[in-house]
């Protein structure tokens, strides 16, 4: 009786919780489709991406405090510095200004296929990039420090030979980790996605120091007591475009020169002003304070982050793998239909069969993350269709879902005794009767921790969907950690939550499957002749 109102309770928190992220992230899916159809088609708004979580040049923030402006499909606001140009870019050219939350490796796609109009996100014109997208004049200009542990072994180096022999990284995708390479006898690590996980990497140890801008550095080891920036005597050699920050626009667009009369109306000291400004209204709090302390400040403060986050991952992870269960379902069955008599049938059979092993197999064999970048931006770029990126990324796990589930279901299906086949057919019932009377009744109850295998990883994968501008869980709790500099507390939290998730998924289910089981103890009575 004890463990069965367990169970009740545990459905009952789930069911509220859900219900709430629910509600909370339609909400969210309506406004941002909304924004999505206001931003397409609208010529009267600048659309700019940025990662909002690169202090000081860009962050997330709750509230429209210091300037904030509000993150398009979200409940957040944008900061910093490049908010800041972008506003006056913004109302220099007569528009609205729309910010597009996206992860840096989202960005370039972004603007290529049309999603948005400007990258302003501390990007420097490398010659890389000119070769695929456009940039305006230099915004802003910088020096290139280290980054490291106060009190470390490399918090007195001057030169960046004295990093000889440190482990040293720098974010992926930029010219940042080139550099390293003018490091003699320096230990190269792995290009990282962003700097909080640069920033996590440093605080535990596993690398010696990550090479940043001088503006990134300053708001490190301020917000951070355990970080130190070290600026250079003998620096590292570089091209003033690789220094420099502008604003990325698309090929040949008439944007670039009207970006450049309005920069060049924006003097020197209103610049570094601004950075002033940006660095001193970063978030941030006291770092004077127990993990503990630091775990309940997180979540006063970013709650409503946290629970949108995980409401977006719960409606998204749900959805998608009830449609792809259904579109499993399908294939599967169509997988399984016996062989036709005639030869026309057989023909289109095959062929069929063909068409569907190329879905399976290509949607298997490629991760989620290339799967979501190839269908999100693909679609716009090739074919001109923009989707709202929740529903792209139902689309992209319901597909994905589908694939797997597909072979899930072919394997319960034929793990039916083929006498109750048989027995089927001699009682006049034709395929699709046995099929629904009695193979898939056993096959589904067959395959149920199967599919809840499968709820569980899309809880998990959704983490990916990041690249398309989805502010899911994972990506919420990256603005987090990157705005307070407080990486395990945040992520730990994180961790707590999706567990949560996870953890009561598999309770629901498991109760599903004893309810299904029947009795654990019945007795059987016998028939008198």
């Amino acid at each position: 009786m004890i463990k069965k109102l367990k169970i009740q309770i545990i459905v009952v928190l789930f069911l509220m919780s859900f219900l709430f992220g629910g509600f909370v992230n339609v909400a969210q899916t309506v406004k941002a489709a909304q924004n999505n159809a206001t931003t397409v088609e609208n010529d009267n708004v600048f659309r700019v991406g940025m990662e909002a979580g690169y202090p000081p040049f860009n962050w997330t923030q709750q509230d429209d405090s210091n300037g904030g402006v509000r993150i398009a499909g979200n409940e957040e606001f944008a900061g910093g510095y490049d908010v800041e140009i972008a506003k006056i870019i913004a109302e220099q050219l007569g528009k609205e200004l729309v910010i597009v939350k996206t992860e840096w490796d989202g960005l370039v796609p972004a603007l290529q296929s049309g999603k948005i109009d400007a990258i302003i996100a501390g990007m420097s014109p490398t010659a890389e990039r000119k070769e695929t997208i456009d940039f305006s004049d230099i915004y802003y200009k910088s020096d290139l420090v280290m980054v490291v542990l106060k009190g470390g072994a490399y918090e007195e180096a001057t030169s960046i030979h004295d990093f000889s022999g440190a482990k040293v990284t720098a974010q992926l995708n930029t010219f940042h980790y080139s550099v390293i390479d003018q490091i003699n006898g320096v230990l190269k690590q792995t290009a990282m996605d962003n700097f909080t996980a640069m920033r996590v990497a440093l605080q535990s140890g596993i690398i010696d120091g990550y090479v940043s801008e001088r503006p990134e550095g300053v708001s490190a080891s301020a917000k951070n007591k355990n970080f130190a920036m070290i600026e250079f005597s003998e620096g590292f050699v570089t091209n003033e475009e690789d220094t420099a920050i502008s604003v990325g626009v698309a090929k040949n667009s008439e944007l670039t020169g009207k970006i450049n009369e309005i920069l060049a109306g924006v003097s020197q000291e209103e610049r570094q002003q601004l950075m002033d400004e940006a660095i001193k209204n970063q978030p941030g709090t006291d770092t004077e304070q127990s993990s503990i302390s630091w775990v309940v400040s997180i979540l006063k403060e970013n709650g409503p982050m946290f629970v949108r986050g995980a409401g977006m991952t719960l409606l998204i992870s749900m959805v998608g793998t009830i449609l792809g269960f259904l579109l499993g379902l399908i294939v599967g069955v169509i997988k399984t239909i016996p062989v036709p008599v005639k030869k026309a049938r057989r023909v289109l059979q095959r062929i069929v069969h063909a068409l569907l092993a190329i879905y399976v197999e290509v949607f298997r064999g490629t991760p989620m993350i290339v799967q979501a970048m190839v269908i999100y931006y693909g679609s716009a770029l090739a074919f001109g269709i923009h989707m709202n990126p929740v529903g792209a990324a139902i689309f992209i796990v319901s597909i994905n879902t589908g694939a797997y589930m597909s072979e899930i279901i072919r394997g319960g299906i034929l793990s039916i005794d083929k006498g109750q086949y048989e027995a089927a057919q001699a009682i006049g019932m034709n395929h699709f009767q046995t099929m629904c009377n009695v193979v898939l009744p056993q096959a589904i109850r067959n395959i149920l921790p199967a599919t809840g295998n499968e709820f569980v990883i899309n809880i998990k994968d959704t983490s990916v969907l990041n690249v398309i501008a989805v502010t899911e869980l994972y990506f919420q709790t990256k603005s987090v950690a990157g705005n307070n500099f407080r990486y395990f507390e945040s992520f730990f939290v994180a961790c707590v939550i999706y567990f949560v998730m996870t953890f009561t998924v598999t309770r629901i289910l498991r109760y599903l499957e004893k309810r299904l089981d029947g009795p654990a103890n019945y007795s059987m009575n016998q028939m008198q002749v």
